[in-house]
């Protein structure tokens, strides 16, 4: 009924057979049948045709239709009722509560009120009435409760994959901009190389020096757009180049100093297994770096808490662990991009991050980084 814009066939069916019916409930009360009853009827039934557009009016009018014929002891129908639950609804679908609400005021102050009383089931239809009118507002007024509450989750759910993308092409850019000075050390020593080559190699064919000319060439051509591929991704492209290497697991050490002595009364333990031996400096840039974060969530959602920091070397990968004893991933309350920033970090490299309770207690970071033959 809610797409009616004029009475079609099923709102004058409803109307005529709410005609038949109060003929028969006026020949009960003792009152002859007139055109009264099929215009009360029909009063009741016909706001419907305001439904799409103004659901509360009609809801309304429908109301006091009913309660007119009421009182002059013309009881509503079973179409007229019927009527009433569709408006009530569709009120309290569209509209506030406090509006759906403010509709059934009527009929209570009509059962309420000795006039009904002084009609012959006047009280009891009334109620029956309110009833119907209450029930049907409420249901109306869950169903769009309901609406909202799964938009609403919706958008938190668009609102969260759209900050973890934005976290994740952040990360992506720092990566970059880290990855940068690796790379460009080997660049640089290609160019350096062929150039050593070409002139310290006594009797070289000219064929030979024109290929390790065009080897270092190429090597700098490389290093140039590498440097301007990142002045597109770098977000402070004004900002001043730092000097200082990238760093690598033999900084450790030195990380874990700073986090004993910026958290005073939690240990930091370093345990190193297996054969150590020198990994790509790209490898030992993304462990070095989920160590940190992992460090710091540790620091931010379980203070105090005890940390270990394992390194497993198990020839073609690398382990690497971190876990405290705290209070585990309820402390986190699943906010943050610490997460994402080590997947990333880890992806870059073919490897991946796990992360979640650790056994016994606390919370666990595992990454796993291949160290031969990797691929992103």
């Amino acid at each position: 009924m809610a797409g009616v814009k004029g009475i079609g066939p099923a709102a004058a069916t409803a109307a005529l057979g709410a005609v038949a019916v109060t003929e028969a409930v006026a020949g009960a009360y003792g009152r002859p049948p007139t055109a009264i009853g099929a215009l009360v009827a029909l009063a009741v039934v016909a706001p419907v045709a305001l439904l799409r557009l103004w659901p509360a009016t009609a809801a309304l009018l429908s109301a006091s239709a009913a309660l007119s014929g009421l009182m002059i002891s013309y009881p509503v129908a079973v179409a007229g009722t019927t009527a009433l639950a569709v408006l009530y609804g569709v009120a309290g679908r569209r509209r506030p509560l406090g509006t759906a609400g403010a509709l059934v005021l009527p009929f209570v102050g009509y059962a309420a009120s000795p006039l009904s009383s002084n009609r012959p089931g006047g009280r009891s239809v009334a109620l029956i009435l309110l009833a119907v009118a209450a029930l049907a507002a409420a249901a109306g007024a869950t169903e769009r409760l309901r609406d909202e509450r799964n938009r609403h989750r919706a958008h938190e759910r668009s609102s969260a994959a759209s900050l973890m993308e934005y976290a994740a092409r952040g990360e992506r850019v720092r990566i970059a901009r880290e990855l940068h000075d690796v790379v460009a050390h080997h660049i640089t020593m290609i160019a350096l190389q062929a150039d050593a080559a070409r002139l310290a190699t006594p009797g070289l064919p000219p064929d030979g020096a024109r290929r390790l000319t065009a080897i270092g060439d190429t090597a700098r051509i490389a290093l140039t757009e590498m440097r301007r591929l990142l002045g597109v991704l770098r977000e402070d492209v004004d900002a001043a180049p730092t000097l200082r290497p990238q760093p690598g697991l033999r900084q450790l050490n030195a990380l874990l100093d700073e986090v004993r002595d910026a958290a005073v009364g939690s240990g930091v333990r370093l345990i190193v297994s297996g054969r150590v031996e020198p990994l790509d400096p790209g490898v030992e840039l993304t462990a070095y770096r989920i160590v940190q974060e992992a460090l710091t969530n540790a620091r931010r959602h379980a203070p105090g808490a005890a940390v270990d920091v394992e390194l497993h070397y198990r020839g073609d990968d690398l382990s690497v662990r971190v876990y405290d004893n705290g209070p585990g991933p309820a402390s986190t309350g699943g906010r943050g991009h610490g997460l994402t920033g080590m997947r990333e970090r880890a992806a870059m490299v073919g490897g991946q991050v796990t992360a979640g309770a650790a056994p016994g207690a606390g919370f666990l970071v595992e990454a796993v980084l291949p160290t031969k033959g990797a691929t992103p």
